[in-house]
């Protein structure tokens, strides 16, 4: 059998970052087949910077590709919203181009799975000749009761496409949009339909989130103007948005929180007090570039690396992002917070993101039998590149 060897200034395995003394060694394929120190013989691939398992996104929006660079920067969240929703109409291949061009770039910057938002059927077909694997969240946006059962069953019959169509490797499962999108049997719908699965949510993007459900105030009452929507899906509980919507899970379910730009130190103790008390795992996604664009603002970080929270990492859309790069997120991070220890950032971008999505049986870090890729990323975050 032949060998693939690979040095570096630092390889990561996924738990920890060694030095130049260790070699990674595959089979041609990709398999690790061990991680060895000294003699390795002839052939060994040579890098500068840092060798690590190939990239995990845990949010995105393939659907949203072909919005690149046509939705204004730094007006808010509820702009953005209304924006994507009176986006102009585009034809089939206009949408189908830019889904396999963010394809591309994500495969070729290094990522290997995703946790893509699907509201339609759109992205089946290149899906299926991917070289990503894909966890397909089914996006419900539903403000009324009444239309609730009709939609999930629905959307049970788009998952059975998604199911006979993607490879095995490939999961799916229904998601609520937000809390100010989704009704409350919907919500009580979806926690049923879920059990044990991985699920996602935005949380808490924009203040008025939680103005919303705090004072029942704030811009999204505009917005339901906008829509001829005359009463919110859930009514003022007086309590912040995650405290609002969290209370309605209990089965077993992997949530994966995203964006939490406003989230509080309360917030958190909260959520996780209450995952651990209903047996739920959280995984808190960052998409700071994402965050930047939409809100000018950055999550808390500080807040969940004080306790002890699982964060993953994302890259949202080309609608509100300029690449599709964990590389990037990574950089961002590290810019605005440099304190955090570089196998830490590393981590969230591997093996914690392959365990949200259920995918670390063979992705997320170099162990022996896995298959997870091998990527090249430079010491400053600003380049990144697959090797295998």
């Amino acid at each position: 059998m032949a060998y693939c060897k690979f040095q570096a200034d630092h390889l990561f395995t996924g738990y920890q970052l060694l030095d130049h003394s260790h070699i990674l060694v595959t089979d041609e394929g990709g398999t690790v087949v061990d991680i060895v120190t000294g003699e390795a013989g002839n052939d060994i691939q040579q890098f500068s910077g840092i060798l690590m398992p190939g990239h995990i996104n845990c949010h995105c929006h393939l659907e949203l590709s072909h919005m690149r660079d046509r939705i204004p920067a730094g007006q808010g969240l509820t702009h953005f919203i209304s924006s994507v929703m009176g986006f102009p109409k585009a034809n089939q291949a206009e949408k189908e181009l830019g889904m396999a061009l963010a394809d591309k770039e994500m495969y070729e910057n290094g990522i290997v799975a995703t946790g893509d938002i699907c509201n339609q059927r759109l992205s089946i077909q290149q899906k299926a000749k991917s070289k990503i694997q894909w966890y397909n969240f089914l996006e419900l946006t539903n403000l009324d009761d009444a239309k609730a059962e009709e939609l999930i069953a629905l959307y049970n019959n788009m998952a059975n496409e998604f199911e006979e169509v993607l490879p095995a490797t490939s999961h799916v499962a229904l998601s609520p949009h937000a809390i100010y999108s989704v009704s409350p049997l919907t919500f009580s719908l979806i926690n049923k339909n879920t059990k044990n699965k991985t699920i996602t949510i935005h949380n808490q993007e924009c203040a008025d989130e939680d103005e919303l459900f705090t004072h029942g105030r704030g811009k999204f009452l505009g917005f339901y103007e906008s829509i001829g929507r005359k009463s919110m899906p859930l009514p003022v509980s007086g309590k912040s948005s995650v405290q609002t919507w969290l209370p309605y899970f209990n089965n077993g379910q992997t949530i994966i929180l995203v964006h939490n730009t406003y989230t509080s130190e309360e917030d958190i103790v909260f959520a996780n007090e209450y995952a651990a008390a209903n047996e739920l795992q959280l995984a808190y996604c960052l998409c700071p570039n994402a965050n930047l664009y939409i809100e000018e603002k950055l999550p808390p970080i500080d807040l969940f690396i004080k306790h002890n929270c699982n964060i993953v990492l994302g890259t949202d859309s080309y609608g509100s992002n300029r690449q599709l790069s964990i590389t990037s997120e990574m950089a961002t991070i590290h810019k605005h917070f440099p304190g955090i220890p570089t196998a830490t950032l590393l981590q969230w971008a591997t093996l914690n993101g392959a365990k949200a999505l259920y995918r670390d049986s063979d992705l997320g870090s170099f162990e022996k039998g896995k298959k997870p890729g091998v990527v090249w990323v430079n010491k400053g975050f600003s380049e990144s590149k697959r090797i295998i």
